[in-house]
């Protein structure tokens, strides 16, 4: 695991309490439980920067860590996620608005990273999502999660059903382990070709 200099700069409950876009910044989102902290720390070498938890809808505000990396710097951006979180119904709207306020609001936005459990197939939320975020012209891809929970057929066969599932939907698709580290050098590539 290689390490990357990273620190969190920054953290936001509300849309007015972003910080002053300055550098250029990749968004992770998805499902509540997705793995994004988990693939955030295992970009950066470390395990404990952004903070995971099995249960989900623990990451509740924007968390902005910088990275100084070979493109130079940037920021990594976790969002809470959507979906299925003990929280009341008022909490998750105040998720939705917080989410949609930072990715319409950021002119130094460069790419969102929509996380997807290989386990799980792409629901309508996924492809509005998707669909929202072209229609913003925020370009979008689509890293697939927790590969290492399924044997290499079942894997292969799972990441070629997601990528139909996208239809022509231009999106980028890079299967991912937090766990093993598989596909990591590939996000980073992609994420690179972007800032």
């Amino acid at each position: 695991m290689s390490r990357r200099r990273a620190e969190r700069v920054a953290s936001a409950a509300r849309v007015e309490d972003l910080p002053a876009p300055r550098l250029p910044e990749v968004a992770f989102l998805g499902r509540s439980n997705v793995g994004k902290s988990s693939l955030l720390n295992r970009l950066v070498g470390r395990r404990t920067l952004a903070r995971t938890s099995a249960t989900p809808g623990k990451t509740r505000l924007v968390h902005f860590y910088r990275v100084e990396d070979r493109v130079g710097p940037l920021l990594l951006v976790d969002l809470p996620g959507y979906g299925w979180a003990r929280v009341s119904r008022t909490e998750r709207a105040r998720w939705r608005g917080l989410v949609e306020g930072y990715l319409e609001a950021r002119p130094t936005l460069r790419l969102a990273v929509l996380l997807q459990d290989v386990r799980r197939d792409l629901s309508d939320d996924e492809l509005l999502l998707l669909a929202w975020l072209a229609e913003r012209g925020i370009p979008a891809l689509l890293a697939v999660t927790k590969i290492d929970k399924l044997k290499r057929m079942r894997r292969a066969e799972r990441v070629r059903a997601l990528a139909a599932a996208l239809g022509q939907a231009p999106v980028l698709l890079v299967a991912t382990s937090a766990e093993t580290g598989e596909g990591i050098d590939a996000l980073w590539r992609a994420i690179a070709a972007h800032v």
